[in-house]
């Protein structure tokens, strides 16, 4: 079995990865699974790929496995791209709530709620090969809150094509066609190939 570690501790996100990449013969491992890993990664570059790449390389010079690392924005239109790169960052370091709040306030006199999500991902192979792979949810912005499941913005994000937000699905229905699992659907050739 093929081994790769996720430079990430966010346990949505690795539950996440785990259940779009479970038909693949790999274990995937996240910080937290292999001892001294405990480092963190100063999140700040102009764009999604900086920020993935930082991670990976970071986790790639620890360990003598495959690395993945990504980085995720909400780009909304109406607010010139806003909060993009910084989404986990918006109102409060990495506070959910608050960053939800401070999108639909600044959202509030806006017609065009149109937005995306960008998942950028880094994969480091064992030979230390860098291959950049994107993914990309179009939708909009809900009026309110809605839905129970899912992390981050998930409440507020209506994809195209669908009246609920990813909140509002299962797993398995967000898993088809999020941004990550657009991104890990054009990862899982190259994993195969590892």
């Amino acid at each position: 079995m093929k081994k790769i570690v996720l430079s990430t501790d966010n346990k949505n996100k690795l539950r996440e990865i785990r259940e779009i990449l479970e038909d693949l013969d790999i274990e995937i491992f996240g910080k937290s699974d292999i001892e001294g890993l405990d480092f963190e990664v100063i999140e700040d570059g102009e764009t999604l790929y900086d920020n993935a790449l930082k991670k990976a390389d970071a986790m790639a010079r620890r360990v003598d496995l495959a690395v993945l690392a990504d980085d995720t924005g909400l780009f909304v239109n109406a607010l010139k791209g806003e909060p993009g790169v910084h989404s986990a960052r918006y109102a409060s370091e990495h506070d959910d709530k608050k960053n939800r709040e401070k999108l639909l306030n600044n959202l509030k006199d806006k017609e065009d709620r149109s937005a995306y999500f960008k998942t950028q991902i880094i994969l480091i192979d064992s030979e230390k090969n860098i291959i950049p792979i994107e993914g990309v949810c179009q939708g909009r912005i809900s009026e309110v809150e809605r839905g129970d499941n899912g992390f981050g913005y998930d409440s507020i994000f209506i994809p195209d094509g669908f009246d609920k937000t990813f909140a509002e699905m299962s797993h398995e229905e967000k898993n088809e066609i999020s941004h990550r699992a657009r991104a890990l659907k054009n990862l899982k050739e190259k994993l195969e190939n590892l």
